[in-house]
C-alpha cells in the first residue's frame, strides 16, 4: 500500500532531475552505488530531491545528478564507469561501495581532482572492517571518508575490560574480514586474556550438528563452558539465526551472556534478537542524536528533511541502513559547499575529463572545491558531518544496550551506556553475578524417587503431583532465599546416570549434560565420575553404605520352657535322677533303717526313685532314711539340685524377657564374609561403582569390598542385582535376599515397613555425601552452596528429630 507512492514520487524526480541534467544545469553530482544497494540510489534521489525544492539553500540553482551501479568486488568496472562520470562533467563523486573498489576510486580522483565522497558499505549488514585507504601528507588527497573509522577495537575492549571477562569465545560470519579485530585481539592476548575464534558457516544447524557428531561428552562440556562468554560480530539476520540454533540445541545456558556488535543494528533487530535469546545480552550498536522536541524533528538548521526518513514509526526510515543516512547528509553537505562557492563567486566551472588521455590535466577547480567541502559542515540524519586535516568524519556515537538475567518473554532492554572516541566510555558496565536476588529466574529440576529424600503425591481431583522428602526440602528452602522458581520432572529413564559405551551418560546425569535441566536433585551421591561432567554443591548430607535385611520370623514354641538347656543335658540330669534314686534304695536295702512306730513308708524302689525326684523339684515330704550313708549321698544330691534350678531360673528369665534377632550378620563384614544369603545392589548405580572401585582398583583395594564384589558381578552383574531400588526391597522382603544401599534409605524403608519385617546394619564411615547436581560450569553451584551451608547444622537436627519420631512411633527403643 506504501510503495505505490513511494515509486510514484521517485518517478517524477527522476524525470525532474533527468530533464534539468539534459539543460545546461552548472551543479552536477556522478554517484557510483553497489549493484546490491538499490536504497542507497532511493535515498540519494529522495536528498537531491529535497535540496531542490529548497530554495534557501541552492535557491534558483538545481542538483543534477548520474547514478551508475557497479559490482562492489570488480575494482576495474568501478574505476571506468568514474571515468564516464567525469567525461560527463562532475564537480564531486559520491560512491557507496565496500573496499575493494575504494583504493581505486581513490586513486583516480587523486590524479584527475575530484572530490570523491567515500561511504564505506558492507556486504548484507556485516560489521565493517577497515578500509585501509592509503592517505599521504600531501595536498593531493581528494576523497574524504564519510562514514566514521571502524571503532570496533576500542569499544569491544573497552567493553569487555568493565566486564572483567577473561575467558571468550568470538563468533564472526562468513562476510566479515577477520583482520578487522586483530587490533583487539593483539591487546586481549597481551592482557592475559583467553580468546578463542570461530567462523559462522551459512548453513548454522550443519555446523551445530557437527558439533555433536564430532566433539565428545566431554569435549562437548568443555566447548558449553566456553560460550557462556561470547561475542557475535555478524550481521542481525546470521546472529538471529545463530542465536535460534544454539538455544533451541542446548548449547547455552541461563546464565550465558553475549556481546553482539553491529553498526547496523535498529530498533526491530534489538527486540527480535532478545526474544530469541536466553541468559544476559549486550548490544553495542552506533546510534544519532535525535532533537528531543518532536515537531524539530525533521529540521537540521534550515533544511527539511523528508518525513518518510527522519520519522522513525516511518516503515521506509525503520528499515534503513546507516550508509542510507551518510549519503542523505553528503548530498545536504555538498549542496551547502556549492552554496558557498556561489556565495564567495568562486565557482570553478565542470570540465570535461578524460581518463584515457595521457596528456589529459585534473580539474583545475578540484583544489577549491574539496577545501570547502572539507571547511563546511551541516547537521544531518548523522549528526555533525565534517572533516577533520585527515579527509576523515570524526564524529561516531555508540550505546550499549544491556538485558538481566531472565527467560521471562518481553523481558525489558534499558541503556547501560554509550561510548565516544574523545570522551570514551560514559555509564557503568558490571557482570553482575547471581547473588541473592533470582528472582523471575525458573529452572528445571529432574529428580529420581527415592524415599525419604524425593516423594511424589499423585493427582487427587486434577491437582497437579506434589513433591516431598529431604532434598525437596532443601530446594524450597534456596527457592524461598533467593526468590526462584522451579519446574520438576522425574528422570525419563528413571535412573540417576551411568556413562554408556557411546562416552554419553543417562539418567539424571544425562538430562543434566544435555542441558535439558539446570539442577539435579535426588538421593544423590557425590561421585568423581559425575564430577567429570557436571557440577555438584557441597554436601548436605554424610552417605553412607547400608544392607537391608530380613527380620526372622516369630513362632510360638510349646516346648520354649526348655529352650534354657540343651537336650542333652536335660538327659543327663534325668539320668542322674534314676541312678541317685537306684543308689538310695541299694543303701536301704543293705543297711535297713529303723521305723517309727507307726510309719508306713516303705523302702521300696519307686518309693526311693519319687523321693530323689521330688526333691529335685524341691517338692515332697521327708522320708525316715536314717543311716549315714543315705543322709551323706542325699546331702550332696540335694547341693546339685540347687545349683541346677538356680541356673534353669536365671536362665529362662533371661530367655523370656529379652527378644532379639539371632543372625550371624551384624556387619557389612560378616556379609562379606559368608554366601548362604545372596547380595546385591542397583545396576550401575553409584554404589555399584563404589563397591567395584574400593573391590578392585589396586591402590584402595579392600579385602572386604573385594569379596563383595565378587557376590555382587556374578553373570556380570544379572543374578544378583536390581534395575531400581525398589525392586531389590520388594525382593528382601519375599525372599532370601541382602539388599546393598543407602544407609538413610534403608532405614527409612525398615522403620516404615508395616509389616516390620525388615532390619538393617550399616557402615558407621561417611566417606561421601549428597549434594545438588548442575551443570558443569553452572553458577549456581557457588551460590547455592553458600546459601544452605550455614542451615546444615539445623538441617541434620531436623533428620535426628525425625529418625527419633519414627522410631518411637513403630515401637523401637
Amino acid at each position: 500500500m506504501e510503495v505505490f507512492p513511494l515509486l510514484l514520487v521517485l518517478s517524477v524526480w527522476w524525470s525532474r532531475t533527468w530533464d534539468l541534467a539534459n539543460a545546461d544545469s552548472i551543479i552536477h553530482i556522478g554517484a557510483i552505488f553497489d549493484e546490491s544497494a538499490k536504497k542507497d540510489d532511493e535515498v540519494f534521489r529522495t536528498a537531491v530531491g529535497d535540496l531542490n525544492q529548497n530554495e534557501e539553500i541552492l535557491q534558483t540553482e538545481k542538483i543534477t545528478f548520474s547514478v551508475t551501479f557497479v559490482d562492489g568486488s570488480n575494482p576495474f568496472q568501478a574505476v571506468q564507469e568514474a571515468c564516464e562520470l567525469m567525461n560527463q562533467g562532475i564537480l564531486a563523486l559520491v560512491s557507496s561501495i565496500g573496499c575493494t573498489s575504494a583504493g581505486s576510486l581513490q586513486s583516480l580522483a587523486d590524479a584527475m581532482h575530484i572530490p570523491h565522497l567515500f561511504i564505506q558499505r558492507s556486504t548484507a549488514g556485516t560489521p565493517r572492517s577497515g578500509c585501509g585507504l592509503t592517505r599521504s601528507n600531501r595536498n593531493d588527497d581528494y576523497t574524504l571518508s564519510v562514514r566514521p573509522p571502524v571503532y570496533l577495537n576500542d569499544v569491544i575492549l573497552r567493553v569487555v575490560t568493565e566486564y572483567a571477562w577473561q575467558k571468550f569465545i568470538i563468533f564472526y560470519d562468513s562476510e566479515y574480514d577477520i583482520r578487522g579485530i586483530q587490533e583487539f585481539l593483539d591487546k586481549v592476548s597481551q592482557q592475559g586474556m583467553d580468546v578463542a575464534l570461530q567462523k559462522v558457516e551459512n548453513n548454522i544447524n550443519k555446523m551445530i550438528t557437527t558439533l555433536f557428531d564430532t566433539l565428545r561428552i566431554e569435549e562437548l562440556n568443555r566447548y558449553r563452558d566456553t560460550l557462556r562468554r561470547a561475542i557475535l560480530v555478524m550481521n542481525p539476520a546470521t546472529a538471529k539465526s545463530f542465536i535460534t540454533e544454539v538455544v533451541e540445541t542446548n548449547l547455552v545456558a541461563f546464565d550465558c551472556h553475549w556481546i553482539i556488535i553491529n553498526e547496523e543494528i535498529n530498533d526491530v533487530d534489538v527486540q527480535e534478537l532478545v526474544r530469541r535469546s536466553i541468559g544476559r545480552l549486550t548490544i553495542i550498536r552506533q546510534t544519532f542524536p535525535v532533537p528531543q522536541n518532536i515537531s524539530q524533528r525533521c529540521f537540521r538548521g534550515n533544511h527539511r528533511i523528508s518525513s518518510t526518513l527522519c520519522d522513525p514509526k516511518d516503515p521506509f526510515a525503520q528499515n534503513m541502513e546507516i550508509s542510507n543516512l551518510y549519503i542523505y547528509d553528503t548530498v545536504l553537505l555538498l549542496a551547502n559547499a556549492f552554496h558557498k562557492k556561489l556565495e564567495d563567486r568562486k565557482w570553478h566551472s565542470m570540465a570535461s575529463l578524460s581518463c584515457i588521455r595521457k596528456n589529459s590535466k585534473p580539474w583545475q577547480g578540484g583544489r577549491s572545491m574539496l577545501e570547502t567541502i572539507k571547511k563546511g559542515g551541516v547537521s544531518g540524519l548523522t549528526g555533525e558531518l565534517e572533516f577533520g586535516e585527515n579527509g576523515g568524519n570524526p564524529n561516531v556515537h555508540f550505546e550499549i544496550l544491556g538485558t538481566n538475567y531472565g527467560e521471562e518473554l518481553g523481558r525489558g532492554v534499558r541503556k547501560l551506556g554509550c561510548w565516544n572516541p574523545v570522551t570514551g566510555l560514559n555509564g557503568s558496565l558490571t557482570d553482575k553475578k547471581l547473588e541473592n536476588n533470582m528472582r523471575g529466574v525458573v529452572l528445571r529440576v529432574v529428580t529420581v524417587l527415592e524415599e525419604p529424600f524425593v516423594m511424589v503425591s499423585e493427582n487427587v481431583l486434577g491437582k497437579p503431583k506434589k513433591y516431598q522428602g529431604f532434598s525437596i526440602d532443601v530446594l524450597d528452602a534456596l527457592s524461598n532465599y533467593l526468590g526462584f522458581n522451579y519446574e520438576i520432572y522425574v528422570a525419563p529413564d528413571h535412573k540417576y546416570g551411568s556413562p554408556q559405551e557411546d562416552g554419553t551418560w543417562n539418567g539424571l546425569v544425562g538430562e543434566l549434560v544435555f542441558k535439558r535441566a539446570d539442577i539435579g536433585i535426588s538421593a544423590l551421591t557425590i561421585t568423581p565420575d559425575r564430577e567429570n561432567v557436571v557440577d555438584f554443591t557441597t554436601r548436605y548430607m554424610d552417605y553412607s553404605v547400608g544392607v537391608l535385611l530380613r527380620r526372622a520370623e516369630k513362632t510360638v514354641d510349646m516346648f520354649a520352657c526348655l529352650a534354657p538347656f540343651d537336650l542333652s543335658l536335660w538327659a543327663c540330669i534325668a539320668g542322674t535322677v534314676l541312678l541317685v534314686g537306684l543308689l538310695v534304695y541299694l543303701l536301704n536295702w543293705l543297711n535297713p533303717p529303723r521305723l517309727q512306730m507307726g510309719s508306713m513308708t516303705s523302702t521300696t524302689l519307686y518309693n526311693s526313685m519319687w523321693f530323689v525326684y521330688g526333691s529335685f523339684v524341691q517338692q515332697g515330704g521327708e522320708v525316715p532314711y536314717t543311716t549315714l550313708a543315705t543322709r551323706m549321698m542325699m546331702g550332696a544330691w540335694w547341693l546339685f539340685a540347687l545349683i541346677v534350678i538356680s541356673s534353669y531360673t536365671a536362665n529362662l528369665a533371661a530367655f523370656l524377657t529379652i527378644t532379639r534377632i539371632e543372625t550371624s550378620i551384624q556387619s557389612l563384614q560378616d556379609l562379606s564374609k559368608q554366601t548362604d544369603i545372596p547380595y546385591g545392589t542397583v545396576l550401575d548405580s553409584a554404589v555399584y561403582e563404589h563397591v567395584r572401585m574400593k573391590g578392585m582398583n589396586p591402590f584402595e583395594r579392600d579385602s572386604m569390598y573385594s569379596q563383595m564384589w565378587r557376590m555382587i558381578h556374578r553373570s556380570n552383574g544379572s543374578e544378583n542385582n536390581v534395575l531400581e531400588s525398589q525392586a531389590g526391597i520388594q525382593k528382601v522382603k519375599y525372599g532370601n535376599y541382602a539388599f546393598v544401599w543407602d544407609a538413610a534409605v534403608l532405614e527409612y524403608v525398615a522403620i516404615n515397613d508395616p509389616d516390620c519385617s525388615f532390619y538393617t546394619i550399616g557402615n558407621t564411615v561417611a566417606d561421601r555425601g549428597y549434594g545438588i547436581a548442575l551443570q558443569h560450569g553452572s553458577p549456581y553451584r557457588d551460590v547455592f552452596s553458600q546459601r544452605y551451608q550455614p542451615s546444615l547444622p539445623q538441617f541434620h537436627k531436623c533428620w535426628q528429630k525425625t529418625r527419633d519420631f519414627w522410631i518411637r512411633s513403630e515401637g523401637f527403643y
